[in-house]
């Protein structure tokens, strides 16, 4: 049976500052650059997430994509948008809020919700040059 991949673009606003508690502010600044603002900054987010599966011979889908959607919506843009990620996260709470990290933390919210036997990738853009991949490995 054919493997298709369906994409679903969503994104999300949200403010967060790079840095380790245990670090001074010199070696944060060092390290993390203006990204380590004690005074937080944001960016637009743009996430695809991408489910790849066999093609149901009765729907003609890999996944209904407003399942998808629903999905995306409750787990990560109601989650995430207009927050603080280091404050108001709690996966965040311990974790560095980088772009890598966002993406395994969107990654493993989905995949939860999502039948094993469908495989599922996550492409987080920080900036529309700076961007992450991420399928579980």
């Amino acid at each position: 049976m054919p493997r298709v991949t369906i994409h679903r673009k969503a994104h999300f606003n949200a403010a967060h500052r790079l840095y380790k508690k245990e670090w001074s502010d010199e070696k944060n600044l060092e390290i993390f650059g203006k990204c380590s603002n004690p005074n937080y900054h944001g960016h637009n987010y743009e996430l695809v997430v991408s489910v790849t599966g066999e093609v149901d011979k009765e729907t003609g889908f890999v996944m209904d994509l407003a399942i998808l959607r629903k999905l995306i919506r409750s787990e990560i843009e109601d989650a995430f948008d207009h927050k603080n990620l280091n404050l108001e996260v709690d996966e965040f709470k311990d974790t560095n809020p980088t772009a890598e990290n966002i993406s395994i933390v969107i990654y493993n919210k989905l995949r939860k919700k999502i039948i094993e036997n469908l495989d599922l990738s996550i492409k987080l853009y920080e900036t529309p040059r700076n961007f992450v991949t991420y399928s579980g490995e």
